[in-house]
């Protein structure tokens, strides 16, 4: 019987380890599963940025506004003459792009 728990120390890490050399493998997962959260929080963080401070935040904005108007217009509440002049304004104050 002692024999049997010597071989079974030793097949999982041997006596440097305690006999828990399987253990030894949850510390570069440990360090591994911090760097991906990390680089996943990172990674929002900075899209979220780049939707709201981006280069092309002023064109969405535009378009968002073009989007209301033709919704507007497709409910009824302004009739087509309104709905041109407005988007008129629309296309001519919005930002350029780069």
């Amino acid at each position: 019987m002692l024999s049997t728990l010597t071989a079974a120390a030793t097949h999982w890490g041997g006596p440097w380890t305690g006999g828990f050399g399987f253990l030894f493998l949850l510390i570069p997962l440990f360090w591994i599963a911090v760097i991906v959260l990390i680089i996943t929080l990172v990674g929002r963080r900075r899209r979220a940025y780049w939707q709201q401070w981006g280069p092309h935040a002023g064109w969405r904005a535009s378009s968002s506004a073009e989007g209301t108007l033709a919704e507007r217009y497709a409910q009824g509440d302004i009739d087509e003459v309104e709905y041109r002049k407005r988007l008129e304004v629309l296309r001519a104050n919005r930002p350029t792009q780069p």
